[in-house]
């Protein structure tokens, strides 16, 4: 009798049937058949550069990157500043090209009070991104709750020369110097 990976009351193997191998006397479906080709893939691909939004071209982030990012993101809509912060840095170690970690960590920093940090995590979303507008926005509020009028009106101008047309940054951060000017005559 020949030796077959087949249980006896197994039915016979059809033609297009997967290949099996031998693992240890038990025969298993070949699922490493894919494995290298896939990490070969990965490879490849996590060293090519992809095209964003704003058509400027950076290598695509790590999946550790992304997901702290999203649970950043999470966080911040949480207001969860501690954990925000946590994993907005995670997010910005692992790409530390990405200018909307940059603006959203820097984000997380004002909400918490520590200005200083944030603003330099804005500043360097801006030079990752110098059209960024919403660390623009952010950067011209985190001005205004420093007191710091002239600066926020820089920002302002900005995103004025960004979106000459209008844009919910640009609006955001008039209406937030409207209200400073009315509470600060």
């Amino acid at each position: 009798m020949a030796f077959s990976c087949r249980p006896s009351h197994a039915p016979a193997p059809v033609e297009h049937s997967i290949p099996r191998v031998s693992i240890s006397g038990r025969c298993a479906a070949m699922r490493g058949t894919l494995l290298l080709p896939s990490l070969a893939l990965t490879v490849v691909l996590r060293g090519m550069p992809f095209a964003q939004a704003a058509g400027t071209e950076t290598t695509m982030p790590s999946v550790a990157a992304t997901l702290d990012y999203t649970a950043g993101k999470a966080a911040v809509e949480a207001k969860d500043w501690p954990m925000a912060i946590r994993r907005l840095t995670a997010a910005v170690r692992a790409d530390p090209g990405n200018a909307d970690a940059e603006n959203l960590l820097g984000f997380a920093y004002r909400k918490s009070g520590d200005y200083e940090a944030a603003q330099k995590h804005y500043w360097r979303a801006l030079k990752l991104d110098p059209d960024h507008r919403g660390a623009r926005e952010y950067l011209g509020e985190s001005f205004l709750e420093m007191k710091m009028l002239p600066k926020a009106e820089e920002q302002l101008s900005q995103l004025v020369r960004l979106c000459p047309a209008g844009c919910d940054e640009r609006s955001d951060l008039e209406a937030a110097i409207q209200r400073y000017r009315q509470e600060n005559p």
